[in-house]
């Protein structure tokens, strides 16, 4: 022990272990280890001092040894205190040296972090980016939303009053951060894990009401020249996802070639990461329920192959999504020039794997029409074996299996 605390159990810890058992947001511990009794977050962790003394009289007793004297603990922090630090904030001769000092104490534990989410510090770094928009001022816009990043998993479950009535202007303020900070890698992931905080919890009247610049500069971020990080494009394609149902947005999506630059995003996905592959087929599925959607994922050259390649190679989330797609494109589409393509690429073998995997019954419902649907063009395809194909369901799916392991 380092610091020594007694709770209101009557149990001693050490300060540290004890606040991260308390504090961690992952298990929401309320209860002391050795009692079982409830021990509050907020309840008072008094020093024990004479513990501390005997641990630093048997620390300088055995320093002979390489026993070093443990130094004098620091005052925990106190939400009073953090609540004057957030007040600093609205201070602009004070802001800078305010957001270095919530960083520095943010940075050493996580009780601190959620003394600073419960004292709205979450609500009051927003107002502050906003702030910076409304005054074309950058500075201070890294270091708030470098705070943000670093309080925003202990800020999960805490923060819906993050958004006002002026939701709109956040939403610019951060599109404005993506667009003036288009070198810096840190600030734009940052601003995008609070984009998609923000989206999560906003009005659906709004997300009807994004306009196209806003996809613009989405869909530009997610293109290789940006250099974004790996989280920001995962933060990214939660955007699209939550944005693209809702109005004329997937319409929008489309127009501006969304469909190209998620295909691009996929192939560049190697091997494939597992969320990533699932939000890009879970966009493309949604811009897929429209004509112009399904023209675009057609014309590009590896539009059917990418979503082919992810049935049962990722998840059973991504087996749905990809198997969906292929039914939009196998159902509205389906001239003999794609449903050869899906030969040629393994769509057809894919779908026949899927009828013998351990995939969900829906799932292989689903494959099976496809391949009923088309069972005339497949089985008249150079790579099939006509001979085996009827028109039974049943002798069909063991025929195009037979095929799957011959393409």
């Amino acid at each position: 022990m380092k610091d020594p605390v007694t709770a209101i159990s009557g149990i001693t810890y050490d300060r540290e272990s004890i606040e991260r058992w308390l504090f961690k947001s992952s298990t929401n511990n309320t209860i002391c280890p050795v009692t079982k009794q409830p021990l509050p977050r907020d309840s008072d962790l008094t020093p024990n001092h004479t513990l501390r003394r005997l641990i630093q009289a048997w620390c300088s007793v055995n320093a002979t040894n390489g026993v070093d004297r443990i130094p004098t603990p620091k005052p925990p922090l106190s939400k009073f205190h953090v609540i004057n630090l957030i007040r600093d904030l609205y201070v602009p001769d004070l802001q800078m040296k305010t957001l270095q000092k919530l960083e520095a104490l943010a940075a050493e534990n996580e009780r601190n972090r959620v003394f600073m989410v419960e004292a709205g510090l979450i609500k009051a770094l927003v107002s502050f980016i906003v702030s910076c928009y409304e005054n074309s001022e950058k500075k201070g816009v890294e270091e708030a939303l470098s705070l943000f990043y670093l309080v925003n998993r202990t800020s999960i479950g805490q923060s819906t009053g993050i958004l006002t009535e002026n939701e709109k202007i956040i939403i610019e303020s951060l599109i404005w951060v993506l667009d003036c900070f288009h070198g810096n890698v840190v600030v734009k992931t940052h601003a995008m894990c609070l984009m998609k905080v923000l989206i999560q919890k906003a009005n659906p009247r709004l997300l009807e009401r994004l306009n196209p610049e806003f996809f613009r500069i989405i869909l530009s971020n997610l293109r290789p020249e940006s250099g974004i990080s790996q989280q920001g494009i995962v933060s990214l394609l939660h955007i699209l996802l939550d944005t693209c149902p809702w109005g004329r947005n997937g319409v929008v999506l489309v127009e501006l070639g969304a469909i190209f630059d998620l295909i691009e995003l996929e192939l560049r996905n190697r091997p494939p990461e597992k969320k990533t592959t699932e939000l890009v087929l879970g966009i493309l599925y949604h811009l897929c329920s429209c004509a112009d959607g399904r023209a675009q994922l057609l014309n590009h050259t590896a539009g059917i192959a990418v979503v082919t390649r992810r049935i049962l190679k990722v998840s059973s989330m991504a087996d749905e999504r990809a198997i969906f797609i292929i039914w939009l494109i196998s159902k509205y589409c389906g001239t003999n020039g794609v449903l050869e393509e899906m030969v040629r690429v393994g769509t057809v073998a894919k779908l026949c794997m899927v009828m013998q995997a351990n995939c969900g019954v829906h799932l292989k419902e689903k494959a099976k029409e496809i391949l009923r649907t088309h069972s005339d063009v497949w089985k008249d395809s150079p790579c099939s074996e006509a001979a085996t194909l009827t028109s039974s369901s049943d002798f069909l799916v063991f025929a195009v299996f037979h095929l799957a392991f011959n393409i």
